[in-house]
């Protein structure tokens, strides 16, 4: 193993020792990581939340027992990938050890710490993009065919991951446009890559036309319960924000694409930038949407910083520049992170109010931030629930209905499936069991439909009992309530088919 080789493999080691030490004791799985977990229950082509490729990996951490290592496994592996694809960019760029050094800096020490803490298809997401943009810089260096089919097996992959990646192409296009590259639309090669990538993306696209495009449906809840939230000038100063320690490094990149001589063949990435912000922008997506858009800049900044500081007193600077990205990022370590306790969190929240770091999807400020409190309650209310269908004389027709993903997906994962929950919210509409005749329900309801769903449901059942409810103050889904309603007068299994068609329609 050569220096480089021994350098890069201590990034690759302490980013996973920093994964595995940035969540503290206090925090559970997050409310999404337990809908992906359950998807390996239920393998299809197609989600109503996401493709279908973060259930493939859940089958995996099933089969390695689904433990939190393994859950935390895969969102740091592939966040060391992004490094390592980051570092490749560098060498491809002609960039020296200190280039070298400095990416993988820049990007190790950022919001992908965070980003990678979660289970959730985001990390994978944002290699897919770095992968995809390497891939465009390599066949620019040499236009070589096999990295146009390099590219599209990279963006079938983050298809089947996250749609997200449409928005890379939605970008690129216009970019390519404006520069002599434009001259890849008269390569056959071009489209045979194409082709390849529609023929492995194909299966998710017979899926969502069988399922009458979910994700469009998905897209308009998006937009009506969060997207409409969101404030354009708070995207803009949240991406700032994401790579702080590296943001000398990604201007000094973009700088090297409009004036560096080396580097003027790669403009297009220049255009890139410009055109998937505003397609973003356009849009009102959400501010994370955007990190996968950066790690390629780092790599065009950290060549060109290279160059520029390799040389006379400058190189007393090298120094300096791995040290911004380190410093920067030392202030966050204690507010971006659940590694400190909701009780501290809540006791010093002026610090984390001013990073906005407080402000959920409603568009108000709570006391802990909205990953962190979804990271709160699920262990008790899985329990309460479990200790209430256990009390049923006969729990095998005793349906657990929540009121959305993350109260199924907690019961589910902390329960190791002894009570299977569903819910008419996101992928479980799909998952009723409804085989055996149901008699009594155990109702999970968020504290805000208490009364409404009492009201509702009570005339249908003989018996009625409030039993429990979710008391962790910082949980988001404090005030759960757990109703036992027993000796059903209707039929149950045909009330959830009405119920479950009235969904699909929406």
């Amino acid at each position: 193993m050569n220096k480089k080789h021994l350098i890069l493999a201590g990034f690759v080691l302490l980013k996973f020792i920093l994964h595995y030490s940035l969540i503290g004791p206090e925090y559970e799985l997050h409310r999404d990581e337990f809908l992906y977990l359950d998807q390996a229950r239920h393998p299809a082509w197609g989600y109503i939340s996401v493709p279908p490729l973060t259930a493939w990996l859940s089958r995996i951490v099933g089969l390695l027992g689904n433990g939190i290592f393994w859950v935390k496994f895969f969102p740091a592996l592939f966040g060391a990938l992004t490094m390592v694809v980051v570092w490749k960019a560098i060498e491809s760029l002609k960039g020296n050890l200190f280039a070298l050094i400095l990416g993988a800096t820049g990007v190790l020490f950022s919001v992908l710490l965070r980003l990678n803490i979660l289970y959730q298809p985001n990390s994978l997401d944002v290699l897919c993009w770095t992968a995809f943009y390497y891939a465009l810089i390599r066949y620019i260096q040499n236009e070589h065919p096999r990295w146009l089919y390099i590219g599209a097996v990279v963006f079938a992959i983050g298809f089947l991951n996250k749609y997200n990646v449409v928005f890379q192409l939605i970008g690129l296009l216009p970019a390519i446009l404006l520069t002599e590259h434009r001259r890849i639309f008269t390569n056959r090669h071009f489209y045979f890559a194409i082709l390849t990538g529609l023929v492995l993306i194909a299966p998710n696209l017979v899926w969502q036309y069988s399922n009458n495009f979910p994700v469009v449906w998905h897209m308009k809840e998006l937009a009506k319960t969060q997207l409409v939230n969101v404030d354009r000038v708070d995207f803009l100063k949240t991406q700032l924000l994401f790579f702080l320690g590296a943001l000398f490094i990604i201007l000094a990149g973009l700088y090297a694409l409009w004036a560096y001589a080396p580097f003027r063949k790669y403009r297009l990435f220049f255009w890139a930038l410009v055109f998937t912000l505003a397609t973003f922008i356009y849009f009102k997506a959400k501010d994370y949407y955007a990190i996968g858009l950066y790690p390629v800049y780092i790599a065009f900044g950290a060549a060109y910083l290279g160059v520029l500081l390799q040389e006379g007193w400058k190189r007393y600077l090298q120094p300096v520049a791995v040290a911004i990205p380190v410093l920067l990022f030392l202030p966050m370590y204690s507010v971006v992170f659940p590694n400190k306790s909701p009780a501290y969190i809540e006791q010093n929240g002026d610090r984390y109010k001013a990073l906005g770091l407080l402000r959920w999807e409603d568009g108000k400020d709570h006391s802990l931030p909205q990953d962190f409190a979804d990271m709160q309650g699920w262990k008790e209310l899985a329990q309460k629930v479990a200790k209430v269908h256990a009390a049923y004389p006969d729990p095998g027709n005793t349906l657990v209905l929540c009121d959305n993903y993350g109260q199924a997906g907690a019961i589910n994962y902390y329960t190791n499936g002894k009570v299977r929950a569903v819910s008419f919210n996101a992928d479980y509409v799909e998952w009723f069991e409804l085989s055996r005749p149901y008699r009594n329900l155990v109702r999970v309801i968020s504290y805000d439909e208490v009364e409404q769903e009492l009201r509702d449901i009570s005339p249908y059942f003989d018996t009625v009992v409030v039993a429990d409810s979710l008391t962790n103050r910082f949980a988001r889904e404090r005030g759960t309530t757990i109703v036992a309603f027993s000796g059903a007068k209707v039929d149950v299994n045909a009330k959830i088919r009405e119920e479950v068609a009235e969904v699909k329609k929406r």
